[in-house]
């Protein structure tokens, strides 16, 4: 069987050291501030901190496509928009 290479991009990216787990909290916050952390402390992001966090928290979201849950796309999409309101603030 083939292996599919989003799922090889997620283990194997040279883009972000990403807190493990942070996908699977139910807090939007945290995975914003978490997602947030990350990039600002990766020397390998092409972009600014905000677009990195943001490019990896939307590749999850869409490489889960229909495998995600109503629930955890709630929860994945709140944690978009406060990445959002935090980029908005530092302006």
């Amino acid at each position: 069987m083939k292996k599919k290479w989003s799922g090889e991009v997620t283990k194997h990216s040279n883009a972000l050291d990403l807190e493990k787990g942070v996908f699977k909290g139910n807090n939007p916050k945290k995975i914003a501030h978490s997602l947030e952390k990350s990039a600002a402390e990766s020397k390998r992001k092409k972009g600014t901190a905000y677009q990195s966090a943001m490019s990896m928290l939307n590749f999850y979201i869409n490489r889960a496509g229909k495998n995600l849950s109503a629930a955890r796309k709630k929860v994945l999409t709140k944690a978009r928009d406060e990445l959002k309101k935090d980029h908005q603030k530092e302006k």
